[in-house]
């Protein structure tokens, strides 16, 4: 059975597959120009009727899809309760919280550009897309709040907000996302078969389970285009530079000591260290390449959530380390 950080990354990967669909299906319409100035990047779309349905339609249909999906392979297998509230604020170095701020702008994003296509006002735009991040994500914490496994949190919520509040404040002041939200990820591989086999146990075994739950191995990054903020200057209008943090040694939510529910201990390293990382490291704005193609526009757009392998300059409780590659 999928576990439920799966269900949540699939309902926003298919509002990012939605956007090359929809980029393809709309190839033929006209396009009002390829923009001037300081932005020759973007394309402007006229309104289209028809495109308005089909992308309110896209969004329904799945969105429900999602929802029923993730109800009946998660939700449904365990106890349903009075709706109740969990502070899991401690857990996992709070780095969770920046995995469900990330999800929200990132399916805002995805759904903002989608209805860009249709060519309806730039606040209308803003607005539907944005807020669509905040509220996906806030209903699978309403599911949480009704299950006896987990609870509503506060927290999970604020970092719900905060992510569709970056790309909505940043629409409404820029008009382009200046600083973008990516990810990136390494599957961490241990000399201790204890280590090994804990991290089986609690992130799963499968590249795509690590990829989506195992926070030693995930980095996320604010990454800031340079020339945006500075026009006048000779910088490459790709370049970013990229701030990054994560985490090291979390083999439990609160610490490295776990037991069955109601049972004996099962695992007990405490002396592992848990510790966050901080990154500085340069970037590629891929939504600054300049082309006609609409299909190639959304790629690029799909693909900016995801952070460049680059070098980094690295900093922790153990100081400052210079990694070659950063991902």
């Amino acid at each position: 059975m999928l576990s439920k950080p799966v269900f949540k990354f699939l309902s926003g990967f298919f509002f990012f597959s939605a956007l090359s669909i929809a980029s393809a299906a709309q190839d033929s319409m006209r396009v009002k120009n390829y923009g001037s100035g300081s932005r020759p990047y973007l394309l402007h779309y006229p309104y289209n009727k028809k495109a308005v349905r089909a992308v309110a339609i896209t969004n329904v249909v799945g969105y429900s899809t999602a929802m029923i999906g993730l109800y009946a392979a998660w939700y449904k297998d365990y106890p349903q309760t009075h709706f109740h509230f969990f502070n899991d604020n401690a857990e996992w170095l709070q780095v969770d919280k920046i995995g469900h701020a990330y999800s929200a702008y990132a399916e805002s994003r995805a759904s903002m550009e989608l209805w860009r296509l249709t060519g309806i006002s730039h606040n209308k735009r803003i607005w539907l897309g944005g807020l669509s991040g905040a509220f996906y994500q806030t209903t699978i914490e309403t599911l949480d709040g009704f299950s006896s496994e987990w609870g509503w949190s506060w927290g999970d919520f604020a970092a719900n907000v905060l992510g569709s509040g970056l790309l909505i404040s940043q629409e409404f002041a820029w008009d382009e996302q200046r600083v973008q939200f990516k990810w990136s990820f390494h599957r961490k591989k241990y000399t201790d078969p204890l280590l090994n086999a804990r991290s089986d146990e609690i992130f799963g075994k499968s590249d795509p389970e690590r990829f989506l739950k195992d926070y030693n191995g995930q980095t996320y990054w604010l990454s800031a285009n340079i020339r945006s903020f500075f026009p006048q200057s000779r910088v490459p209008r790709w370049l970013q530079v990229s701030i990054g943090t994560g985490v090291e040694g979390l083999f439990g939510a609160r610490s490295n000591i776990g037991t069955v529910k109601d049972g004996p201990l099962v695992f007990a390293r405490p002396d592992i260290p848990r510790y966050r990382q901080w990154y500085i490291a340069p970037d590629i704005d891929l939504t600054k390449i300049k082309t006609r193609k609409k299909g190639i526009r959304m790629m690029l757009n799909i693909l900016s959530i995801v952070k460049v392998p680059a070098p980094s300059l690295e900093y922790s409780k153990k100081g400052f380390r210079f990694n070659l590659i950063s991902f």
